[in-house]
């Protein structure tokens, strides 16, 4: 015969001394003193503008801005107006934002992969470029490359001709302006495309290696296909482009396209320095893949290049993308140095001159931190998305 005991019940805890409800009362309180704290600074705010008779509000977009801005990727002159101007900003940022990023990812993975190469005058070369660079101050730099390199250049006449009728001068980079005709806008969807067909026949190669150990000419094979597409799209479509080259006059040049020494030291700058970062996050994560896993490439008969890009690469990205973020976000920051040099990014053109002139300050600094916000959440959403694909699946 079973004897079942008494099973007592442990006494509850009061409602206050509940670990659960203590924590929602807490959380709530904290809610309650960071809301009370920003209203605070709202009010007091309101209230000190009000006693000095400035007021508030986004109206001052729509008036007219009344200044010059000397490179611009839309059509601008003195009766645009100001939200005009923060498009100009924006627009600006965005451009040398987008061409460090990419130009910085090049040189940083090329630096990265040649300090550990085993030439040595290579890796000594990559090792001085990596410690030199990230230990001199970006403004700095950015004064070397603005002042020193391309304020020093000869006069408009006396320009430095490079090929494909490019010239330097102390004015900046002229380069041929593409023109393209009405039909040129199909090329694009031709390029798409092309891009397709290369990722669909890389994908296939890949997996025909992975399953045959035969290799397979990849990048002739996409360079051909996507040349062929690209001729099929301009055949059928007729579409042309251009080039009107810059001709020297009496004074200045005419024609062409004209990239201003502060849009060309910011860019540089951006990317000598970014790189320098990048090539050390990339030798970091090189070198955190295990030694087995190259020994084992090495018994499989891959030549060095394959080894690199099929198997050390992909577990690397694991290690590499997290501060790769962070080094894009820094990049994307630290265009507002462009300031420093005359360079019309956002923080110089509205959160200067247009704060300067409208006297709104509250609204154009909310504005230009909600803009560099906003493309960092965006920047972040899309490398943690892309974290994911990489990432290595644990079994």
């Amino acid at each position: 015969m079973a004897v079942q005991g008494n099973v007592q019940q442990a006494p509850r805890a009061s409602f206050l001394n509940d670990p659960v409800v203590r924590g929602i009362v807490y959380q709530v309180l904290v809610a309650a003193v960071v809301i009370g704290f920003f209203a605070w600074i709202v009010y007091n705010t309101a209230q000190n503008l009000s006693a000095q008779n400035k007021s508030t509000g986004f109206d001052f977009l729509w008036q007219t801005s009344g200044f010059g801005i000397s490179f611009t990727l839309i059509p601008w002159d003195r009766t645009s107006l100001y939200w005009e101007a923060f498009l100009v900003g924006l627009l600006n940022t965005l451009l040398v934002a987008a061409i460090g990023i990419v130009f910085a990812t090049i040189l940083g993975f090329t630096i990265g992969i040649a300090r550990l190469s085993s030439n040595w005058l290579i890796a000594r070369f990559a090792t001085v470029y990596v410690e030199t660079i990230r230990n001199i101050p970006l403004l700095l730099q950015l004064f070397f490359w603005y002042f020193a390199v391309l304020k020093a250049m000869p006069a408009v006449r006396q320009s430095y001709a490079l090929p494909f009728d490019i010239f330097i001068n102390q004015r900046g980079l002229y380069v041929p302006r593409p023109i393209p005709n009405e039909t040129f806008g199909f090329v694009w969807i031709a390029v798409a495309v092309g891009i397709l067909a290369c990722i669909g026949i890389a994908i296939w190669a890949r997996r025909r290696l992975e399953a045959t150990g035969q290799r397979f000419p990849v990048v002739f094979t996409c360079i051909g296909v996507f040349a062929l597409i690209l001729m099929l799209g301009v055949w059928i479509t007729g579409a042309n482009l251009a080039f009107e080259p810059p001709a020297l006059e009496r004074f200045n040049f005419r024609g062409g396209l004209e990239l201003v020494p502060e849009f060309v030291a910011l860019a540089f700058g951006l990317i000598i320095y970014t790189a320098a970062f990048i090539a050390e996050t990339v030798r970091s994560g090189i070198q955190a893949v295990n030694k087995g896993q190259t020994e084992a490439a090495q018994s499989l008969g891959l030549r060095d290049d394959d080894r690199l890009r099929l198997v050390i690469i992909p577990q690397a990205m694991r290690v590499i993308i997290p501060p790769l973020t962070s080094q894009y976000l820094n990049l994307t920051k630290n265009s507002s140095l462009g300031a420093a040099i005359g360079y019309p990014e956002l923080v110089n053109v509205f959160a200067g001159t247009t704060l300067n002139q409208t006297g709104r300050a509250i609204e154009v600094i909310a504005m230009t931190m909600a803009v560099y916000l906003t493309i960092s959440l965006l920047t972040s959403a899309f490398m943690n998305w892309y974290n994911a694909r990489v990432a290595l699946v644990e079994r």
